[in-house]
C-alpha cells in the first residue's frame, strides 16, 4: 500500500480527531525563544491505554513541566503515524512521535517533517498468536491473515517486513487486515478471523491483563537496533520554532525520567488528564494492569540497561540506528532509496532538552503522593 502523501488537505479531514484545538505558536515570525507558546501534539493513536499520551503528556501537563517551560500544549489524536506527520506537515499539529519508518517515509515523499530526538528506542513489535497455534515463525505464514493496527500505522511495515524476512511476498503470501487494538484485536484473533496479531508489547500487555493468553513469535535478527516512535515536526517553521520544539522535548523527557522512576503514579496522573483511560471503571480496578501495561510501554522507551538513576542523552539516534533503521524501512517497502538524513535529522536541540535537574526529577517521581 502505497502512502499518498501528497493529498494533505483531503487526508486530514479524513483522519483527524480532534480532541483539543491548537496547531501553532502565537510567535511563528521572529523565533521564539524563552516565550510563552502554544503546542499542539499530535497523537498517532486513539487515547486507549498507557503509552507516550500518559509517559510523556499527561504527567509533564499534570506536574508543571510545560508551563515551567511557559508552553501551553493541547492534543490531537490521529489515525497512525502517517496522518500524525500529515498534520504537522500541514500546521495542524506541530510535535509528534511518530514511527520512525514513516518519518523516512515522509521524507522521501518530500513531505515537510524534521525529526528532532527519539522516544521508543528498544524495538517493540512483535507477532503474537493463540497458545494452540501451530504457528512457529515465519516459515508458517503462506496464506495466514495478519491483524495490523491499521495499514497507515507502523503495524503493517512491520508486518511486511517480517513476511518478507520469512523469504515471502507480503503482497501474495498473506492478507493484512486491520483490527485495531485491545479488545477490538483480542476479538479479531480469538474469533478466527486473523490467524497472528502484529502488535507492540505494551499493546499484548493490555489484551493479556484482559484474560486472553498468547504465544510470541521471535523476531528475526533483521529487526535488532532499529528506532521506533521518533519525535517529528514541521520543517516549514522549524527555525521559528525551534526554541519551543526545545522547550517541549525537555519536559517530554523530564515526564518520561518521572514515569520510568514510578510508573504506577505517572498511572495515576494518567488518569486525571484522560479518564477515558478508565472506560467507566474506578482507578483501583484498573490501576495494577494498566500501570504494569505503561512499564512494558516505558521498557521500549528508555534504555534496555540500568535504572531510571541512569539514564542519560534522552533522545540521541546514532548514525548506526539510523541506518538499522533505513534498511529496515526499505525492506517494509516504505521508502525506495536511503533519505538524506542531514535534511531530515536535526538533533541540535537534544543537548538543550537534556538540560534539566534529573535529581529534582527522581526524587519527585519517588516522593509523589496523589
Amino acid at each position: 500500500m502505497k502512502r499518498k502523501w501528497a493529498l494533505l488537505p483531503a487526508a486530514l479531514a479524513a483522519t483527524l480527531v480532534l480532541s483539543a484545538c491548537g496547531g501553532g505558536s502565537d510567535d511563528d515570525a521572529g523565533g521564539d525563544e524563552g516565550k510563552e507558546a502554544k503546542l499542539t501534539l499530535a497523537i498517532a493513536s486513539a487515547v486507549i491505554g498507557p503509552k507516550e499520551e500518559v509517559a510523556v503528556y499527561a504527567v509533564a501537563k499534570e506536574l508543571g513541566y510545560f508551563a515551567e517551560e511557559k508552553l501551553t500544549v493541547d492534543t490531537i489524536n490521529t489515525d497512525g503515524s502517517v496522518a500524525a506527520l500529515q498534520a504537522v506537515a500541514s500546521g495542524s499539529g506541530d510535535i509528534t512521535p511518530a514511527d520512525a519508518g514513516s518519518v523516512l517515509g515522509a521524507a522521501e515523499k518530500n513531505v515537510p517533517v524534521k525529526a528532532v530526538g527519539g522516544l521508543v528506542q528498544n524495538w517493540p513489535w512483535v507477532m503474537a498468536v493463540k497458545p494452540d497455534s501451530p504457528v512457529t515463525g515465519g516459515a508458517d505464514l503462506r496464506g495466514k491473515k495478519i491483524g495490523v493496527i491499521s495499514l497507515a500505522s507502523g503495524s503493517a511495515p512491520y508486518a511486511r517486513a517480517y513476511v518478507k524476512a520469512a523469504g515471502l511476498d507480503p503482497a501474495k503470501d498473506v492478507e493484512l487486515l486491520p483490527v485495531g487494538v485491545g479488545a477490538q484485536a483480542a476479538a479479531a484473533l480469538n474469533d478466527g478471523k486473523v490467524d497472528m496479531l502484529a502488535l507492540y508489547t505494551q499493546a499484548y500487555a493490555v489484551i493479556e491483563n484482559a484474560g486472553t493468553q498468547l504465544k510470541y513469535l521471535t523476531n528475526p535478527d533483521v529487526f535488532s537496533g532499529i528506532r521506533s516512535l521518533t519525535f517529528s515536526v514541521g520543517a516549514r517553521d522549524f527555525d521559528a520554532k525551534k526554541d519551543s520544539y526545545e522547550r517541549f522535548l525537555r519536559a517530554a523527557y523530564k515526564a518520561m525520567l518521572f514515569s520510568a522512576k514510578n510508573p504506577e503514579a505517572a498511572m495515576k496522573i494518567g488518569y486525571k488528564v484522560f479518564p477515558q483511560i478508565l472506560a467507566g471503571k474506578s482507578a483501583d480496578e484498573r490501576l495494577k494492569a494498566d500501570t504494569e501495561s505503561l512499564a512494558a510501554w516505558l521498557k521500549t522507551a528508555t534504555p534496555a540497561s540500568g535504572e531510571p538513576e541512569q539514564f542519560a542523552d534522552w533522545g540521541a539516534i546514532s548514525d548506526d540506528e539510523w541506518a538499522k533503521t533505513q534498511a529496515y524501512t526499505k525492506e517494509a517497502g516504505q521508502i525506495s532509496g536511503d533519505v538524506d538524513l542531514k535534511k531530515l535529522w536535526d538533533p541540535s536541540l537534544l543537548s538543550g532538552a537534556n538540560n534539566f535537574d534529573k535529581a529534582a526529577v527522581l526524587s519527585k517521581a519517588a516522593n509523589y503522593t496523589a
